[in-house]
């Protein structure tokens, strides 16, 4: 802006020599008698012919100036479109959350029937958005591979594509397995190769949920001991079962759009018998606590990403006033 405006008052200065000198060259030095008559109309046209370039850089200057009003109009315009097509999950007028996985999801052992813990959160979750959509893709016995296969199926890709929020359980199936195969010659080795493998296909699992929609977010849930009351003298199995969480909670930090939330503890130190009668699967009571941290864990990923969102909105506002020319008086030079 300054480099045109400069060259306008340049370009005016040099239009006015310009004229001066045809002026000179028109109307060449008079008799003494015609001097003051002369001179006084040259300085009127001089007057005249200055005050018309003065017009005409005006004119120029303030068109500069409307044209980025106009362009800046159309920055800040373009920032708040992108800031409101970004807007997340909570302040939608729906929310959706997908959960899949095994039995945990399913909810095997609520004998109130409500879906175990996605039941119990979907509850929860209607009190803070009542549009609040919760779809239960749960499957009882439901193996990492098996889950991986469904995520193809064309009802649950779809609603991954609309999910908010995906929510799994698995992984318990996978060390059921390597028990039944291996249960008359118990080795901690067939339990350490099946676990690099549901490592890479959980992380497989991850990215074609990502893939299918990269604005979700995803939280993989782990898993108690559901053998303690079965195999209480095969102490093993717990080293097992915390290796395997721990590897499932190490690849969830490898996403950014995955987290973690821990459930062994929740079972440890409860008061309370939490378990079905199967002794395997949780009782209402299990689901509740279950749901209860689940609950808390979402509403903590809500909070940080209001206020991550309220933090760009006011960073975008701000450059766009920077970049507004209205902001910033005329300097006359």
């Amino acid at each position: 802006m300054n480099g045109k405006k400069t060259f306008l008052i340049t370009s005016g200065i040099l239009l006015f020599i310009l004229v001066l000198a045809i002026i000179f060259i028109k109307y060449p030095t008079s008799s003494p008698d015609h001097d003051g008559a002369t001179m006084e109309e040259s300085e009127q046209t001089d007057d005249q012919d200055i005050e018309e370039v003065t017009e005409e850089i005006e004119e120029e200057l303030q068109e500069e100036v409307n044209e980025s009003h106009h362009i800046t109009d159309e920055i800040k315009k373009s920032f708040i479109e992108i800031i409101d097509e970004t807007i997340d999950f909570f302040v939608k007028t729906e929310l959706d959350i997908v959960a899949i996985g095994d039995s945990l999801t399913e909810g095997v052992g609520d004998t109130t029937d409500n879906g175990g813990y996605v039941g119990i959160l979907n509850d929860k979750l209607h009190v803070y958005n009542s549009k609040t959509t919760l779809t239960n893709y749960g499957k009882r016995g439901n193996r990492s591979d098996q889950l991986l296969k469904r995520l193809e199926d064309e009802e649950i890709s779809q609603s991954m594509k609309e999910a908010d929020i995906v929510l799994i359980t698995i992984g318990a199936n996978d060390i059921m397995k390597v028990l039944q195969d291996n249960f008359m010659n118990l080795r901690e080795e067939p339990f350490r190769e099946a676990r690099k493998d549901y490592v890479i296909r959980l992380r497989t699992i991850f990215d074609t949920i990502l893939e299918q929609n990269p604005d979700a977010h995803i939280f993989l849930i782990g898993f108690y001991n559901p053998f303690e009351q079965y195999f209480s003298d095969i102490k093993e199995l717990e080293v097992i079962l915390d290796n395997w969480n721990r590897s499932g909670e190490e690849v969830t930090k490898e996403f950014k759009e995955v987290d973690y939330i821990p459930m062994k503890d929740l079972f440890e130190q409860a008061d309370e018998n939490l378990l079905a009668e199967d002794n395997f699967h949780p009782n209402p009571n299990g689901y509740e606590v279950m749901a209860a941290r689940i609950y808390n864990h979402l509403h903590l990923y809500i909070e940080q990403t209001e206020a991550q969102l309220d933090q760009s909105d006011a960073e975008v506002e701000a450059g766009a006033e920077q970049l507004d020319p209205a902001s910033e008086p005329l300097q006359n030079e």
